[in-house]
């Protein structure tokens, strides 16, 4: 079990939590939810030992499995041997073990030393690491071939793979996962919901997946109203409960108002007169009655709307025999497709398999969108009448300049446009006041995101494409994200590992398959039906 009890946490006037307690059951999986700034991993961090609480105590069990964000502390190491030190008991005898084999000669004393060692490695099915460290890696995606590598050698999303495996290795009795999602594909991610169903110590995971939360989570504890409350159930669960307590809270107090506007009337009307007993009744409970002021939730909802200038001719996009090839490797052999408008397209499989390179090889004529370091190799594209085009690449801050406010910088993509109207946008995507003027450069990976969903609102393209939009964002714009694509009428290209976002806004696949690319004419549930 890991239990808190009083812990507080605040930066400067900002009070993230405080005087905390909570315990964490042994057989529960529980979500760690809250918005963006809400002070999720510096929970996280504190209950792993990161980082020290300003005040209150953390009680956590002996071996602790924790998925560790800093890619490059093992570069050193290979992936097997990085994966085997997540029981660090076992790692530490295996060390010890080699250092002493190394000596010229042994004495006594290392004779039974090594018995030690032997016993220690056995308990901590040190005879099998290597084996066991191998089905993890296998299912997370990790081929064999990788297994004797550095980690210095893979790249940074098979890196994260490798750590979250070093996590989940050595049977923890608690395990700690802040986003294991991220970098991770749909077949990855329903291998570890497996997984982690199967897991019967105490899993506490921060994620921004939530059909992830929905389908591995027994309780959520939320972050909000500066503490931490739990609910049973996952994260949807937890939304519909915590919009009763809610909607109960606010009712409560609106009575509770009303209350006190009929004391202080009775108040301003009798102070001076004969009855001077009963006014410092009433004020005296006024007094109480204020002192149960409304905790203030932290949640803040962007407002996602996409629409059109005018839509696209009936065909929106045809290419066709589209081949591109790195090397030895043909990526993209032969593809073509004809996409009608209000089609929405989802671009499914496993990383690497080419869907980012597909979509820059269908922007690779289009002026002011195409990589100027991509040339197609073979193929003919050819985008429909009027077609206007949004693009949310991978790394949308690389197309965020620098030396402007977010208002000057979403300015300048419609002149034309008024303040208010700017304004308006960026609030309904949470810059509201200030934020408005904050500068481009300062912006963390969830403000860039939702900066350029600010571009796409204002310039209303007829086409959207979108690689890995969910990257930095949080549940509740994730959610909005989903609605809004769901109900755009123009045609949406879509990248994405994100469950509920396949499901509920694709109407058609494009399935990346080592021999090909699937062209699936429906949604996400009936392709799930034909291969099961």
């Amino acid at each position: 079990m890991i239990s808190v009890s009083n812990v507080t946490m605040r930066y400067g006037a900002k009070v993230l939590f405080e005087d905390v307690s909570v315990a964490f059951i042994p057989g529960r999986r529980y979500g760690l939810t809250g918005p963006n700034g809400s002070g999720k991993t510096t929970f996280m961090k504190i209950l792993t030992g990161e980082l020290d609480a300003q005040k209150g105590n953390v009680v956590r069990p002996r071996k602790l499995g924790v998925l560790r964000q800093d890619q490059f502390a093992f570069d050193a190491y290979r992936v097997i041997d990085t994966v085997i030190m997540g029981n660090k008991p076992l790692w530490a005898a295996l060390e010890e073990r080699d250092r002493i084999y190394e000596k010229p000669e042994l004495s006594d004393a290392d004779g039974m030393r090594l018995g030690e060692l032997e016993g220690v490695i056995g308990d901590e099915d040190g005879y099998t690491a290597e084996s066991d460290a191998a089905v993890l890696l296998d299912g997370l995606d990790i081929p064999e071939s990788l297994h004797e590598r550095r980690m210095g050698e893979m790249q940074g999303g098979q890196k994260m793979r490798v750590l979250l495996a070093q996590a989940l290795f050595g049977k923890p009795q608690a395990l700690l996962l802040d986003e294991p999602t991220n970098y991770l594909d749909l077949d990855s991610v329903h291998w570890l919901q497996d997984f982690l169903q199967n897991y019967d110590g105490t899993l506490i995971a921060i994620s921004h997946d939530r059909h992830f939360l929905n389908s591995v989570t027994t309780h959520t504890a939320d972050i909000d109203y500066e503490t931490i409350i739990t609910y049973t159930g996952g994260y949807d669960e937890m939304v519909m409960a915590k919009t009763q307590i809610r909607s109960t809270l606010e009712s409560q107090s609106a009575q509770r108002e009303k209350k006190i506007a009929q004391l202080n009337d009775f108040i301003a009307r009798f102070s001076a007169g004969t009855r001077s007993s009963q006014v410092t009744s009433r004020r005296k409970e006024v007094e109480r009655l204020q002192t149960n002021d409304l905790a203030r939730s932290n949640i803040a909802r962007p407002y996602i709307r996409f629409d059109q200038t005018r839509p696209s001719g009936k065909h929106a996009l045809e290419f066709k025999h589209i081949t591109k090839i790195y090397g030895d490797h043909k990526v993209i052999d032969g593809f073509s497709a004809n996409l009608l408008r209000g089609e929405h397209i989802c671009l499914m499989g496993r990383n690497g398999a080419g869907k980012t390179t597909l979509l820059k090889s269908l922007l690779a004529n289009y002026p002011g969108l195409a990589d100027k370091d991509f040339e197609l190799d073979s193929g003919s594209v050819f985008w429909g009448h009027e077609a206007q085009i949004g693009y949310f690449p991978q790394d949308v801050g690389a197309t965020i300049e620098h030396g402007l406010t977010v208002a000057e910088w979403l300015h300048r993509w419609k002149p034309d446009a008024h303040v208010e109207d700017i304004r308006g946008i960026l609030g309904q995507m949470l810059f509201s006041g200030e934020e408005g003027d904050k500068q481009t450069k300062a912006l963390s990976g969830g403000e860039q995101a939702r900066l350029a969903f600010c571009k796409l609102i204002l310039t209303k393209p007829n086409i959207l494409i979108f690689d890995e939009p969910t990257n930095h964002l949080d549940l509740e714009a994730i959610n909005a994200l989903n609605i809004a694509l769901q109900r755009y009428e123009g045609t949406v290209l879509l990248v994405t590992h994100d469950h509920d976002l396949i499901d509920e806004v694709a109407t058609r696949l494009w399935v990346f398959h080592e021999d090909g690319i699937e062209d699936f004419q429906g949604p996400y549930a009936e392709w799930k039906g034909k291969h099961n």
